[in-house]
């Protein structure tokens, strides 16, 4: 996980290289923890969720101090669930794994717990397209963890699952104000990141 990724003047995140972004929802409240310098550790915000075929990036309406945007690789989530409570919102919940820098020790950084709370509409086309996609990232990148896993997942590995059939074959629900994007939303092909570290602005949590 990242804090405060690179964003263009709209919100849009700013995409790596080959990086596809699959949909956006707005409406959302975003819940995470272990976050320094925030109340008692935990941030909550309301904004939109970027889902692409590397990450899912959420953008805060309104930024809570230096708190604007949270970056959370797809190869770094895991015990992610779908939780539809009677009296309340259906929502998405898990854990996700710091982006470490390689000259750092891993146990110096916490794993963080999230959740997605869909307070407007439903999210009968986010959800099926949620987990689909953290499936093929990971049944992909089994092809480079032949005998064990490595210590430190390069997150940019994800770039390489293939996304396109999943979005043709997307369920649409008419009550989710999900978008999907047939067409990738930012023209400026030409800026694209490289890595996740060494970015203005942007700090491993």
């Amino acid at each position: 996980m990242a804090l405060n990724p690179q964003l263009f003047a709209n919100g849009m995140p700013v995409p790596f290289v080959n990086e596809l972004f699959v949909l956006a929802r707005d409406g959302v409240e975003f819940e995470v923890d272990k976050i320094p310098g925030s109340h008692s550790g935990k941030f909550k915000a309301r904004g939109t969720i970027y889902l692409s075929n590397i990450r899912m990036v959420f953008v805060a309406e309104k930024p809570s101090g230096s708190l604007v945007a949270f970056d959370m690789p797809l190869l770094y989530v895991s015990r992610e669930k779908f939780i539809q409570p009677i009296f309340h919102c259906n929502n998405i919940s898990g854990n996700v794994d710091p982006v470490v820098p390689e000259n750092e020790n891993r146990a110096l950084y916490s794993t963080h717990s999230f959740k997605i709370l869909f307070k407007e509409g439903g999210c009968g086309t986010f959800v099926p397209l949620f987990f689909n996609l953290i499936r093929g990232v990971r049944q992909y990148n089994q092809q480079f963890t032949h005998v064990a896993p490595e210590p430190r997942v390069d997150p940019l590995q994800a770039s390489q699952t293939p996304v396109d059939e999943m979005m043709r074959h997307a369920y649409v629900d008419p009550n989710d104000p999900t978008k999907i994007f047939l067409q990738q939303p930012t023209p400026q092909s030409n800026l694209r990141r490289r890595t996740y570290h060494s970015q203005t602005g942007e700090q491993v949590i």
